[in-house]
């Protein structure tokens, strides 16, 4: 071996060192940059959660407490269609449920989780934001354009989802559970934990499950989903909802089919959107 040979031997690893020495770096930025985010996202929940907990009274009266009575907007027009009707069966939460707290912790860490949760719900926006931010810089321009809304619209989902499970599915299940029971031997004394992870988690289920339109379009825009596969699971997919459906509401078919509607039209708005999406492919491979 010659003495240029072993220089450019030399050489070449140097480079290939520092080339892999690039990447490891960059790695490390990447994982500097996901932690910036997440502290953010996590600051942004905090700062929700502690206005939150400063505000007890309208935490608790005024929203968690609300759909148990019966002056609550939704028991109000459930009895105004009572009447409407002449239903008597329509009407919910006639009586107002009473609560239990069996622990003498149970106050404290209720408000505890409670706030966490709002601050979580409130703070989403900000928090899909952060995760926009650090998506985004891997996309093309042409990507980030087109998806540009992306942040607007998992915001307005996630928080009409949220409001449809809190007024609609929250007041039906408090409804159901609250009331039913197996003997005239047995009390009903509901436990406040119980009562407010109800409310908590259905109205977080709910507002999961309105991000159905924005999971259709990034599994179309990757080639997972299409237009024709939909409608051919069409069928398949509203039995699926509908068990969805049964179980995040009472075991009641009225309950089901007020839930299920709205998750059936978010379905056909996703056929819609990966029609879109598909077409636009198939329009930039043309113009290549």
């Amino acid at each position: 071996m010659t003495n240029n040979d072993f220089t450019e031997q030399q050489s070449t690893k140097k480079k290939k060192h520092k080339k892999e020495k690039e990447v490891e770096m960059s790695f490390l930025d990447h994982l500097e940059e996901l932690r910036w985010h997440i502290i953010r996202a996590f600051l942004s929940i905090v700062f929700f959660a502690v206005l939150a907990f400063l505000n007890k009274d309208f935490i608790f009266d005024t929203v968690i407490f609300n759909p148990k009575t019966p002056d609550f907007w939704t028991n109000r027009m459930f009895a105004n269609l009572a009447e409407f009707t002449g239903m008597d069966s329509l009407r919910i939460n006639t009586k107002e449920l009473q609560l239990i707290s069996l622990k003498m912790a149970d106050n404290f860490m209720t408000h505890i989780m409670t706030s966490i949760i709002a601050g979580l719900i409130v703070a989403s926006p900000y928090v899909f934001f952060e995760v926009w931010r650090f998506i985004s810089p891997a996309l093309y321009d042409k990507e980030k354009s087109h998806s540009g809304g992306a942040v607007f619209y998992m915001s307005v989902l996630f928080i009409i989802g949220v409001l449809f499970g809190y007024f609609l599915i929250v007041p039906l299940s408090v409804h159901f559970l609250g009331s039913y029971s197996i003997s005239s031997e047995v009390t009903n004394q509901i436990n406040m934990r119980s009562y407010i992870g109800t409310v908590t988690s259905i109205s977080l289920a709910s507002g999961v499950i309105f991000e159905l339109p924005i999971f259709v379009y990034f599994l179309s825009k990757i080639g997972i989903l299409t237009p024709s596969l939909m409608k051919s699971y069409r069928r398949h997919a509203y039995v699926a909802l509908l068990l969805l459906s049964a179980i995040i509401t009472p075991p009641d078919v009225f309950s089901q089919i007020m839930v299920c509607l709205p998750l059936v039209f978010l379905y056909e708005i996703g056929i819609v959107i990966s029609k879109r999406v598909n077409k636009k492919a198939e329009e930039d491979m043309e113009a290549l």
